[in-house]
């Protein structure tokens, strides 16, 4: 055993001191190790802001944005599409109509010369010579031709003697007592009417019928 040495195989304290040391020099390295990584997490984190890449928050934010975007611009192609189709099928009624209903004014214009063959015919059946037979077989071929002409159009005539009386088709002109048939039938056509492709282009002018009225001795 050294003999300078009293304790024997005790430590030296100046090397606990030392130990010591050493210890509180590597926590604060370590501690100062964790407090770089953690700037430079950050600062990676900041580089990647600035880089332009996003976090999951602000990447399922955008994708929110993006889909209602694009529901919204399925919706207005949806709208414009149903405005089209409308648009459309406006259009081809009113062609549609324009082709039947062009000739509307024209065709009246001719009823009035349908009225004067109609009438000339009439007159000329009532003479029986050579001369008036000639003249009422020409009417007549022109009234036939007028006749097909319309038909061929779709100018229908309206000649209601003897139906009931309708008011989408027929005008009044005035009312009669005939016990003969029911009320409000057609007794008498003044003039005839016309419709083209079913539309009235002139209501047929008539004489209706009403009913009987009471006899003075039955109402007492």
């Amino acid at each position: 055993m050294n003999k300078n040495n009293p304790e024997g195989n005790l430590a030296n304290p100046l090397d606990d001191e030392s130990e010591v040391a050493i210890d509180e020099t590597a926590i604060k390295g370590a501690e100062e190790s964790e407090v770089e990584d953690t700037e430079v997490q950050k600062a990676e984190d900041a580089g990647s802001d600035e880089n332009g890449d996003l976090t999951l928050d602000q990447a399922l934010a955008k994708l929110e944005e993006a889909e209602n975007f694009a529901q919204d611009a399925k919706d207005d192609l949806l709208r414009v599409q149903a405005e089209m189709q409308n648009l459309r099928r406006r259009t081809e009624q009113d062609i549609e109509k324009a082709h039947k209903y062009g000739q509307d004014r024209f065709a009246s214009e001719l009823l009035a010369v349908m009225d004067n063959l109609e009438r000339s015919l009439e007159a000329a059946s009532h003479h029986k010579d050579a001369a008036a037979k000639a003249i009422f077989d020409g009417v007549d071929l022109t009234l036939k031709s007028f006749v097909d002409c319309f038909a061929k159009f779709k100018i229908e005539v309206v000649d209601p003697h003897g139906e009931p009386f309708d008011p989408q088709l027929h005008q009044a002109m005035s009312m009669q007592d005939n016990p003969e048939v029911e009320p409000n039938t057609v007794i008498t056509v003044m003039q005839k009417g016309y419709t083209l492709h079913g539309r009235v282009i002139r209501p047929a002018m008539v004489m209706v019928s009403k009913g009987s009225s009471p006899d003075i001795g039955e109402e007492a």
